[in-house]
């Protein structure tokens, strides 16, 4: 099979370019580098049937050759990080509804297969615990920039949806859950290897608002593996799917654990949001994901708790020359061929 990955450079990108590649597909990147990392691929070179282009999403004639020659096309580029999306909220905005846009109108032509990958941000501040696919989608006001990414990531869904139900575009959507492991930076807010990294430096972790914030940490292996039987399964075909893990952990007990892993002294530091992120911003108090969907269509099960995810970005730090993630081995009925 020759899949094309958007935004193949990223954190996510390059080990599901990984996990494909050992599956015997034909694996090619577009990425602009703008937040994904040549250094991410680059063991990657070597591969006979891997090939990247170093471009934007938004060169349509680009983007168009590199539709036509593949099966399925999984759309990964997109701003990302809570730092990057308050900084430019205009890049945000124009990157991620801009570009998906173009992606679709390319499969249109000839019907390809698209994946897209959506966010958890998209439920916003509702308070129903845990966030179903159903649900209502509640965004926070348009004068605070924070919601400006769920909202372009909203449009994102209704665009694919509408060129699936329009135009007969198949199309796969899965709403990630704070997905983490080994290259994944904190540069642009990322909270785990952000932590991870303080404490193996002795700095104070610094923990934004008063830690009591929660979230649901998904093994990166785990959430390539489930794109993988998503985009291949028919019956995924023009829903949404929830990927992630449901262990959910406050912000300080994340940092309680990574001191414990890491043996680190660092001492906790708290930044009220206002200084960390600017006047007005808001954030998610509880975000956990119903995973009965996606368990249900591909028996989607998490393999790694949180403690075995911050030893393994922990490892991955200290000798970084680590590059490859196991994804669990497909099964028969998912497995893939040239």
């Amino acid at each position: 099979m020759h899949v094309l990955i958007t935004g193949g450079a990223g954190f996510v990108g390059s080990h599901l370019a990984e996990a494909l590649l050992r599956q015997g597909n034909t694996v090619m990147v577009l990425d602009d580098l703008s937040t994904g990392s040549i250094a991410n691929i680059r063991h990657l070179k070597q591969e006979r049937r891997f090939g990247y282009v170093i471009d934007t999403v938004m060169n349509r004639s680009v983007l168009a050759e590199l539709v036509d020659g593949c099966d399925v096309v999984y759309h990964l580029a997109a701003a990302v990080g809570v730092q990057l999306v308050v900084d430019s909220p205009v890049r945000t905005l124009h990157t991620n509804i801009r570009a998906t846009e173009l992606v679709l109108e390319a499969a249109k032509k000839k019907k390809k297969k698209v994946l897209i990958t959506s966010t958890s941000e998209v439920y916003g501040k509702a308070t129903k615990i845990p966030f179903s696919e159903d649900d209502d989608l509640v965004i926070g006001p348009s004068v605070c920039g924070r919601w400006s990414y769920a909202c372009s990531k909203a449009i994102d869904e209704f665009l694919a949806i509408a060129y699936h139900r329009e135009h007969g575009v198949p199309v796969v959507l899965v709403r990630l859950f704070n997905t983490v492991g080994p290259r994944q930076t904190g540069v642009y807010g990322m909270v785990l290897p952000r932590f991870v990294t303080q404490a193996l430096l002795g700095n104070a972790i610094t923990i934004y608002g008063d830690g009591t914030q929660s979230r649901c940490f998904g093994w990166v292996g785990d959430v390539v593996d489930a794109l993988i039987k998503l985009s291949l399964h028919d019956g995924a075909v023009g829903s949404i799917f929830n990927i992630g893990s449901d262990e959910e952990v406050t912000i300080n007990e994340l940092a309680a654990v990574i001191k414990s892993v890491t043996n680190s002294n660092s001492p906790i530091r708290y930044v009220s949001y206002e200084q960390a992120y600017g006047k007005g911003f808001e954030d998610m108090v509880r975000r956990v994901p119903d995973l009965i969907r996606v368990r249900t269509t591909i028996g989607y099960r998490p393999t790694k708790n949180l403690r075995e995810i911050v030893r393994a970005v922990t490892d991955s730090l200290v000798q970084p020359e680590t590059h490859a993630v196991d994804t669990p081995f497909l099964s028969a009925e998912f497995a893939q061929a040239d």
